[in-house]
């Protein structure tokens, strides 16, 4: 028997220690059920702090965490899925194909930055979508330091007032004058299309949002949003030139592209509908998890986010339940009741909420700590010690806050 896991983020690789955890419970060896994982790279981009500096260093090792498991390790990119014959296709590093037949199959796919057709975006924008971008990110403002203090180039502008473009236009005064002097004009504008920033957030926190993006003199432009790009600025809906060399697109995200090769429905950001053990219905032997699914938390009508306190526990929960079908035991319904967030606000401290209506529970500096415990320890891989990693998959446990 095989199980397929597709993508080594947050989903995948929970789903990975996972079933490799309940294979153990359950006395199989890895000839009997044999666990791969399928990804250009072993490694797991600590995606949640690529808006920080020194973006190259925001990954972890995950080879040696799967060998310590049991799990195969397959180097490639899955092109297509063909749900009918049970078999993946994948891109090798050495431009070959190869076909991967399954019994179970894990879509833990994520998601990509949702870039629109506006007139200039692909040419002059940048991100802290995946690792790549933010390294070009972080090139170009090194960059800014040979050109002249002209034509913007002390101006940063982020479009999308939600959690990534607050976390990327607080950090960027510190990270400008860490780059082009402490004396330098630097300017940080937030363009948002709502009438609030943080528009998901709610009432309660925004006021926290909006006394940090005072704090660090971070602008904000609601109600409008960008129309165009050129080499001379950014233009808003509002008819407003701004002049900058440096836009960073963060106006939202979709679910890979590979959830649409999978004939079932999908919501409006391309997530595949779950049951609540993670199953694709009427797609015999498909589960889907993190990011690339649309799952119910509790009975109350929540629903995971496309975020990686979301994406572990559903990865864990994917993993277990592919697995316990091979097994022949049952498999567990994934719920997640307890949901906090924990936003960066750069010089200003951090906001920490818990629950659905995120009630403000800590700021400033004792949030901050969290935010950096959260970063550095909570969200990287378990060590790779065979008994440490597999305990540390328990679906039940994983981000039980």
């Amino acid at each position: 028997m095989r199980l397929v896991i597709i993508g080594a983020g947050f989903a995948g690789m929970y789903a990975a220690l996972s079933a490799a955890r309940l294979r153990e419970i359950q006395g199989v060896s890895p000839d009997e059920l044999e666990i791969a994982l399928v990804a250009p790279e072993p490694t797991l981009v600590v995606r949640p702090r690529l808006y920080e500096k020194n973006p190259e260093t925001l990954t972890a090792p995950l080879l040696d965490v799967l060998e310590a498991i049991d799990v195969t390790y397959v180097q490639g990119s899955v092109e297509t899925v063909e749900t009918q014959s049970h078999t993946v296709r994948v891109a090798t590093a050495k431009d070959s194909k190869k076909a991967l037949s399954y019994d179970r199959l894990v879509v833990a796919t994520g998601s990509r930055l949702f870039r629109p057709n506006i007139p200039g975006l692909a040419e002059h924008g940048f991100s802290v979508d995946s690792l790549d971008d933010a390294i070009a990110l972080d090139r170009h403002l090194h960059g800014l330091a040979k050109r002249p203090a002209a034509n913007g180039r002390d101006t940063v502008i982020v479009a999308g007032g939600g959690f990534t473009g607050i976390e990327a236009a607080t950090e960027m005064p510190a990270r400008l004058r860490a780059i082009l002097g402490p004396n330098a004009r630097t300017r940080v504008i937030i363009v948002e299309r709502n009438s609030a920033i943080a528009p998901d957030m709610g009432a309660g926190p925004r006021p926290v949002i909006e006394s940090a993006l005072h704090e660090l003199g971070v602008e904000t432009r609601l109600g409008a949003g960008v129309a165009s790009l050129d080499e001379s600025g950014v233009t808003l809906s509002s008819g407003e030139h701004i002049e900058t060399e440096t836009v960073i697109w963060a106006a939202g995200i979709r679910a890979a592209p590979l959830t649409a090769q999978i004939p079932a429905e999908r919501d409006s950001f391309g997530r595949l509908l779950v049951d609540r053990c993670l199953r694709v219905p009427g797609v015999e032997g498909v589960f889907a998890t993190g990011d690339a699914a649309r799952a119910a938390c509790d009975d109350e009508g929540n629903y995971a986010l496309m975020s990686c306190q979301h994406a572990t526990r559903m990865g864990a929960f994917a993993g277990n339940n592919a697995a316990a079908e091979l097994l022949g035991v049952p498999t567990r319904p994934y719920h997640q009741k307890a949901y906090v967030t924990c936003l960066d606000l750069g010089e200003a401290g951090a906001l920490f909420t818990r629950g659905w209506d995120r009630e403000v529970e800590m700021v400033g500096d004792v949030a901050k700590k969290t935010k950096q415990e959260i970063n550095t320890f909570w969200i990287y891989p378990p060590k790779a010690e065979r008994a440490a990693a597999l305990a540390s998959a328990d679906p039940e446990r994983v981000t039980s806050l």
